[in-house]
């Protein structure tokens, strides 16, 4: 791996795609410390903290750790990756759409540029709300944001940190289209990449307090490094056989072509980390709009309460509903990325077919089959990775005795179970990306 490391840097062409790969990330962290005007940030730290908001924590782990420096990355690309979703689950429900999708690399662009006007009004909604909750009590008793409002004196103020940072997430979305088109990798994705491992130091400090338990997690951390990789490349090859065909030629001469065999790779985990972000979004909606009225002291504060303490990353019910849902989502997400493929008229179309299985219905049934078997593997998999945190936080508390703040912290792990499963998934990408560069070049890649 070090030989082909030296490989890559060996070569001008290659070597400019990393060094601008790294100088845009390095940009985009910079860019991250940029502050927001009329942030109070000695509350945010305190806020922050405190480190048992489930909603700013989910918010600012996508954000990259944006959203605690309450910098003008305070959205991240997090409205990018929304409007992406968003358009993926539409793209087979309006017929317009996936006609577009049809179109190879003029419809994918088209795609592309509805998703960026998608994200503009998807930043704004997110920065208002963003700002409505850090200037409420709901996150503590200091605001955030003191001059948040929309009244005459404090529009000026709202209106500035709106634009920061909606300008924010477009800049970020530039810059990672700039590192897709000249660096190496996908720039959303390695923008997300370096904001998880940023945050790594800081969980590093915080387990260094006790030695022990920070060889626990680091052992921890290497075992799910491992689970992951596995399961991520693990698949299913389902054998293919396109028929001969007959060509003439000139000369009244004939020609057999085609004939060849190969594969579809179904993969154990098409869904990636997807149903992991619809799950969570749907559990910590209750206990958002709950911490709005928990102040009251009449019989809707009452079941305000019950429904935070009922959706506390403390409640093992909290954890029984984020596995229960997340297996559920990665059926469904699957589900549709499988049928916008269209692999059996695809199949049909080329003259390909599984053999011993009709071309038409059966195929499709067959992939369907085949489908719902391993997705239950991947399933289990992505339900796993969710209640992992509760896993081993209810294990490090009963080994150490409790007190060890673990399970009051659902992202106690040096790296979350989120962010794993996008780091490992960025890292054997771009890997495989310079592979295929030195690969075309008569180099050994890093993956043999």
């Amino acid at each position: 791996m070090l030989e082909a490391v030296r490989n890559a840097f060996r070569l001008p062409d290659l070597r400019q795609k990393l060094f601008v790969t790294f100088s845009l990330l390095a940009f985009y962290r910079l860019a991250a410390n940029i502050p927001l005007p009329g942030v109070d940030h000695q509350a945010l730290s305190s806020i922050f903290q405190q480190n048992d908001n489930i909603l700013l924590n989910f918010l600012n782990f996508f954000s990259g750790g944006g959203l605690s420096r309450m910098g003008v990355m305070a959205l991240g690309v997090y409205p990018y990756i929304t409007a992406s979703i968003i358009l993926q689950l539409l793209i087979p429900i309006i017929p317009a759409l996936e006609e577009l999708s049809k179109e190879g690399e003029g419809g994918r662009a088209k795609i592309n540029q509805y998703t960026l006007w998608m994200t503009i009004p998807l930043a704004i909604l997110q920065a208002i709300a963003q700002g409505t909750l850090l200037s409420s009590n709901a996150v503590g008793n200091i605001p955030v944001l003191p001059n948040w409002g929309f009244s005459p004196g404090d529009l000026m103020s709202t209106v500035t940190i709106i634009v920061g940072m909606t300008a924010g997430t477009m800049l970020g979305v530039w810059i990672g289209q700039l590192i897709t088109e000249q660096g190496i990798g996908n720039g959303i994705s390695l923008i997300i990449f370096a904001g998880i491992l940023s945050n790594v130091p800081f969980q590093l400090q915080l387990l260094s307090q006790n030695p022990v338990l920070l060889a626990v997690f680091i052992v921890v951390t290497i075992a799910t490094i491992v689970l992951i990789v596995w399961v991520q490349e693990g698949q299913r090859r389902i054998p293919v056989q396109y028929g001969k065909r007959v060509r003439t030629m000139r000369g009244n001469r004939m020609m057999m072509v085609g004939g060849q065999s190969t594969y579809i790779p179904l993969r154990v985990n098409t869904a990636g980390m997807i149903p992991l972000i619809f799950s969570q979004s749907l559990l910590i909606l209750p206990s958002t709009l709950a911490s709005y009225f928990v102040g009251r002291t009449d019989w809707i504060g009452a079941i305000a309460n019950a429904i935070l303490q009922f959706f506390s990353p403390t409640n093992a019910f909290y954890w029984v509903f984020y596995f229960l849902l997340t297996a559920a989502f990665t059926y469904f997400y699957t589900d549709v990325m499988f049928r916008q493929q269209n692999l059996p008229e695809t199949l049909q179309k080329q003259g390909g077919f599984i053999p011993g299985i009709r071309p038409g219905p059966r195929t499709e049934q067959y992939l369907n089959n085949v489908l719902g078997r391993i997705t239950l593997v991947g399933a289990l998999f992505l339900g796993f990775m969710a209640v992992l945190p509760f896993v081993i936080g209810s294990l490090v508390d009963l080994l150490f005795g409790g007190g060890t703040g673990v399970m009051t912290n659902y992202n106690s792990l040096i790296i979350s179970s989120s962010g794993m499963l996008i780091v490992v998934g960025v890292v054997l990408d771009t890997m495989k990306q310079i592979e295929a560069q030195l690969m075309m070049r008569n180099y050994e890649g890093f993956i043999r």
